[in-house]
């Protein structure tokens, strides 16, 4: 190649390094939805609620089930999903899960802004509780579990909720699938982008 070609072509290699929204960081997320079809997920066969492709959105409706991701061997991650859950519904984000039916054991970000659940969008099922409404229903919001052994933080469009160290049974899930919940028939949970960044 010329060197009057090749300059510019550096040129513009670095200012790409430089553009915003654009972070080494940013290209290490993995993609674990391909926008067209559930390749990559699975459900239980005990599990009854519906999930679907519409429009490059996975959706969730019915009665109450997951959708879990085919690995089961997720250990130490960043995990983020951009989702909306309908006004009155109830969904999760769960992580270290194991491959059940219903309602699996495992460790959940809870999806939730106008249910009766008084545990909101941000908590930690069962271990801490955001009790403020920080989304609105049927509004996509980004959530972000970072899992480091024990240690445990949720963020919400970048807002942590929290920050905690995994104690008792709960220090027990170590690994697992992830999963999205579809609570009940009165819920809709949408999924525009489910992404990792797994860590040693």
């Amino acid at each position: 190649m010329r060197l009057s070609l090749l300059i510019p072509a550096v040129m513009g290699l670095a200012l790409a390094c430089f553009l915003p929204g654009v972070s080494a960081e940013e290209e290490k997320w993995v993609s674990l939805f391909n926008g067209k079809d559930l390749t990559g997920w699975k459900t239980h066969p005990a599990d009854k609620a519906k999930w679907e492709v519409k429009d490059g959105v996975i959706v969730g409706t019915g009665t109450a089930g997951h959708l879990f991701s085919e690995r089961g061997d997720y250990k130490n991650f960043r995990y983020r999903m951009e989702a909306s859950i309908s006004n009155k519904g109830n969904s999760g984000q769960y992580f270290r899960t194991k491959f059940a039916k219903a309602f699996p054991p495992g460790l959940e970000a809870q999806i939730n802004s106008t249910g009766g659940d008084p545990v909101k969008t941000g908590s930690l099922y069962n271990v801490v509780k955001v009790l403020d409404r920080l989304v609105e229903p049927d509004t996509f919001f980004v959530q972000e579990v970072i899992a480091k052994g024990n240690h445990i933080v949720i963020k919400v469009n970048g807002k942590m909720t929290v920050d905690t160290m995994l104690t008792g049974k709960f220090a027990d899930f170590t690994e697992g699938h992830f999963a999205i919940q579809q609570h009940d028939p009165g819920s809709t949970v949408k999924i525009k982008r489910v992404e990792v960044i797994e860590m040693p």
